[in-house]
Order: C-alpha cells, then structure tokens, then sequence
C-alpha cells in the first residue's frame, strides 16, 4: 500500500519535472548560442567576408551545412542538431528513470525491477533531442510562413528583393515582440550577409540548407532560379508564398484536428497504470496473484506492458500526418 502510494507521488513529480524542463528549453533555446557584447558585434558585422565559391553543389544529395567559417558563422543555428543543456539532460534522464521506476512498482510491485527497468533511461536523451528538433523546426516553420506573406507584400509594392528582406524585420518585429524569435534572427543575419557583400541567394540558401525544411529549401531555389535567369521575382515570390503558406496552413488544420485525438490517446496510455493502481489500493488481495512469482502473474504484466508500448507507437504513428 506504502509503495503504491510512493508511486503516485513520484508519477506526480516526474510530470512537474518535464513541465519544468519544457519551459526552461523555451527560454534557452532561443538565447543565441554564442553572445558577445555590443561592439564586438558591430566589428564582426563590418568585417568583409571572403569570396566563396560561385559554384552550387549538385542536388543529387540533400545538402549539408556548410563547414566554412566566417565573421557571422558563430550565429548560425543548424536546425537538424540540438545540443541538450546539462540541465536538460539530467532532468530527462531523472524524469524517465522515475517513470519506468514507477512501472516496476505499479506493474510488478518489485523495487528491483524498477531499478532495472531505469537502466534504459541512458537512451532517452536521444528521443528527447529528437523531439525537441522536431518542436524547433516546426515553430520555425510556422514564423517563415509569416515572413513569406510579408515579403511578398513589399515586393508587390515595387521594393528591391534586398529591400524587402529588411523590411521583413520590421513586419516580424511587430508579430514577434521577442527579437531572439528564430526567424527574426536569421532574417536579420541574412541582411548583415548581404551588407557584407554576400549575395542574397547564397544568404537565403545557407539559411535554407541549416533549416533543414523542404520548404523553406524551395524557397531557396526560387530566389536563386529567378536572379540568375531575371525571372519575374515579384509574381515567383507571389505564387510561391501562396503555395508555401497554403501547405502550411493545410498541416496546421490537421494538427488542430488531430490534437483532440492525441490526448485521447494520451489518456488511454495513463489509463491502465490508473485502473491498476486503484485496484491494489482497494482490493490488494483481488490483485496478489499477479505479482506472485514464480507464476504467470508477472508473465501477464509483462504482456500488457508490451501492448501498452505497441499502442503509443502506433498511435503517433497514425496522427504524425505529412503534408
């Protein structure tokens, strides 16, 4: 009885650590990852940047980031990689190990196994990064959505694609009041790319390759496409933001659908701890056979772990809806 009841508690804290964990990382993440003070910056900024090379890379493969350093490289982010915080690793480590410490008191009533079963939270900082790349490039996608629409606005109104982009700023400015929002600051890094003598659609492109978004790498190809070929950049940017932003809003329709369904979902997998949790707690003696070893009491624990793991897979599986 003593250890259910520890278990329902630590159930309680492990969901306050990631509660505590998810708006840590909101704040982190979009500090720059190297800062300096004011002057510095502005020397870095009025540095020249070396020539680079005028050829493109073939799109047989899915660009890389490229490894050449320079003035601004320092606040370049690669979106497709995310370094945990010491602060964040150890609170998934403490948070999973207490959750599956929790499903060998709950399903096992053995503090053995719970320890045994927290061994694989070793592996969980790797889930953890990739969900929180996932979150990243999905709130950036959101904000470039905002930016093609503006963009294409100044453009309408007879300003140079230079003049635009800066523009931009200032229209993001006003959505995002937080000036470390990810789009801001690449849109801002581009405009010191292109003072600094960088042609506009190698910054674009850079930006597009560290995104790692297929739209935005459209995006890319359409600015350079239309400046070596003199396209007609205005109607292009027009269509293209269209397309884009119709796509986009299309995902995040699906996502509102979906939402409902997924913490449906949710709540079914929290379910069964529940259910048996009460069932120990007010009838121990209907529930001893299943924690009696040896027998197949365990045996049939195990099992319903096993489909209770298969049903979460398959239930992101079903609602992670590409567009």
């Amino acid at each position: 009885m003593d250890v259910l009841i520890l278990a329902l508690v630590a159930g309680v804290i492990i969901m306050l650590l990631f509660a505590i964990a998810d708006r840590k990382k909101k704040k982190s993440e979009e500090q720059p990852e190297e800062e300096v003070a004011p002057k510095e910056k502005k020397q870095l900024f009025g540095k020249k940047p070396k020539a680079e090379e005028a050829e493109k890379p073939k799109k047989t493969k899915k660009k890389e980031p490229t490894k050449k350093r320079g003035p601004l490289t320092q606040y370049e982010t690669n979106y497709a990689e995310y370094q945990l915080s010491k602060a964040e690793w150890l609170t998934t480590i403490i948070a999973v190990a207490g959750l599956f410490f929790l499903i060998g008191i709950v399903f096992y009533q053995n503090a053995i196994v719970g320890i045994l079963l927290s061994g694989i939270t070793f592996f969980s900082p790797k889930f953890r990064r990739a969900q929180l790349i996932v979150k990243r490039k999905e709130e950036l996608s959101l904000q470039f959505k905002q930016a093609l629409y503006s963009l294409s606005s100044s453009l309408a109104a007879g300003k140079s694609l230079e003049n635009a982009f800066r523009e931009v700023v200032i229209d993001l400015k006003l959505l995002y009041p937080d000036e470390r929002t990810y789009i801001i600051r690449e849109f801002e890094l581009i405009n010191r790319k292109v003072e600094n003598g960088t042609p506009i659609e190698r910054a674009v492109e850079n930006f597009a390759v560290r995104s790692d978004i297929d739209d935005i790498q459209n995006f890319s190809d359409v600015i350079t496409t239309c400046k070596r070929t003199g396209g007609d950049l205005v109607e292009v940017v027009r269509r293209t933001s269209t397309i884009i932003g119709d796509k986009l809003d299309i995902q995040q329709e699906i996502t509102v659908v979906v939402s409902q369904k997924r913490l449906e979902s949710r709540i079914l997998n929290v379910a069964p701890f529940i259910m048996i949790t009460a069932l120990s707690l007010g009838s121990p003696d209907y529930m001893a056979p299943l924690y009696e070893f040896p027998g197949g009491g365990p045996f049939i624990m195990t099992l319903a772990i096993g489909v209770l793991v298969f049903s979460y897979w398959l239930s992101q599986k079903i609602m992670n809806i590409k567009v």
